[in-house]
């Protein structure tokens, strides 16, 4: 008797299962958790939560060369061969029901859990308004992502000019492919997010256009403006300066604390790729409203071209955000005999803090890079460096980093 209540209780449940129409049965499937990747973990959840999570490591390898001149003025020991993790991050990110937006990003390279991107935002059909600690709407090379640079460092005058991430609340969208903007108004922050000043605000904003874009990218066009305007409290102070195309060391060329009560900052910013060839560029001046010192203006720019030598390789672009993008190569290594992609690519980049009162130095740099993308998550790259500090001498250094991200 039990058997037979087991085969018939069994019946009716497979007779219930196939009973349930496609409609249902894919309704059920649309609540299901789906796990999946594409150049990282993704898990989602019909349109109620689309969720992203991973981290990228960046592990480099340094070696330098420096004169009399630059040892004299910084010490034998400013510039240590060695090996260090450049960066190190984990982050989460996601949308909640479609309108939602979210992202929680930790570095831990320099030995503790500094903010990175840790915001809100809320989608709307004109774009996205965030609230957070995150980068400034300023500069087509701040704004692309370390993964995505042509070379180890950014150039010297967004180093020495650009806003990074700041604490505030900004709205950014875009027109299709062709036009990018966003504005926002930032509080000076800390590595943890905190505001180092209650009136330390800056109002920033970026414009940019392609009046290029064709095959998705293999030929366009870029353009951009790029505006901040920065308040400093009575009594306040402004420091500008940057390293030469390294990640570590001393600054050489740098103004000090300047007197001021604020700085406008702008820049104009220009891109381009045709084919397997790229280049970039992007001039920023900083005119510092101080009268002590005869309000100053320091400028500075770089100009970058690059060419892959695999075929079907090319620089991508983001149109989403008007900034480079991923490498994807178009033969992946050990696929069926691929070799991944080979790129190579020249800077050169300089920066001038001198003017009237101010005598911060200037710097010019020379940077030649070779890049191996293995895969779309993976890369090798390799700089050499020159820079000519001016007074303060000469430094030579060979840059190797290793870097996976997922």
């Amino acid at each position: 008797m039990r058997t037979f209540l087991r085969l018939f209780c069994g019946t009716l449940t497979l007779i219930a299962a196939l009973a349930v129409s496609p409609a249902r049965a894919e309704e059920e499937r649309e609540r299901e958790w789906v796990v999946k990747w594409s150049n990282g973990f993704k898990v989602e959840k019909g349109d109620e939560f689309q969720l992203k999570f991973g981290g990228r490591i960046q592990a480099d390898f340094v070696f330098f060369s420096s004169d009399d001149v630059f040892d004299g003025r910084f010490g034998k020991d400013a510039l240590d061969n060695g090996a260090y993790f450049r960066r190190a991050r984990l982050f989460f990110e996601g949308t909640i029901y479609e309108r939602v937006t979210f992202k929680a990003q930790y570095d831990f390279a320099g030995g503790d859990a500094d903010f990175k991107d840790v915001y809100m935002g809320l989608l709307a059909d004109w774009g996205e308004l965030r609230v957070g600690h995150y980068k400034e709407y300023f500069s087509l090379e701040e704004l692309t992502s370390s993964k995505y640079l042509a070379f180890l460092e950014r150039p010297l005058p967004v180093v020495a000019f650009v806003p990074s991430r700041n604490t505030g609340v900004g709205a950014h969208g875009k027109r299709g492919d062709t036009l990018n903007w966003g504005v926002g108004v930032f509080y000076e922050a800390d590595d943890f997010g905190r505001s180092v000043d209650g009136d330390r605000l800056n109002l920033t904003g970026r414009l940019a256009y392609r009046p290029i874009y064709e095959e998705k990218g293999k030929r366009l066009l870029h353009v951009g403006f790029n505006l901040t305007n920065k308040e400093v409290e009575d009594g306040g102070t402004l420091r500008f300066r940057s390293r030469p195309g390294l990640g570590t060391g001393p600054h050489p060329v740098e103004t000090g604390g300047l007197p001021a009560d604020g700085a406008l900052i702008s820049g104009l910013e220009v891109a381009g790729v045709q084919g397997r060839f790229w280049y970039a560029g992007e001039y920023v001046r900083a005119d510092v409203d101080s009268p002590t010192l005869g309000d100053p203006s320091l400028d500075g720019a770089y100009v970058d071209a690059g060419w892959y030598l695999t075929r079907g390789d090319y620089r991508r672009f983001k149109t989403s955000s008007g900034t480079f993008d991923r490498q994807k190569p178009s033969d992946p290594w050990l696929r069926d005999g691929g070799r991944g992609a080979w790129e190579v690519a020249l800077r050169f980049s300089t920066l001038d803090l001198d003017d009237g009162l101010v005598s911060g130095g200037q710097s010019d740099t020379i940077l030649v890079a070779l890049n191996w993308y293995p895969n779309p998550a993976t890369r090798l790259m390799l700089n050499l460096v020159h820079a000519d500090l001016d007074v303060f001498g000469e430094v030579d250094a060979l840059l190797m980093r290793w870097q996976v991200d997922f």
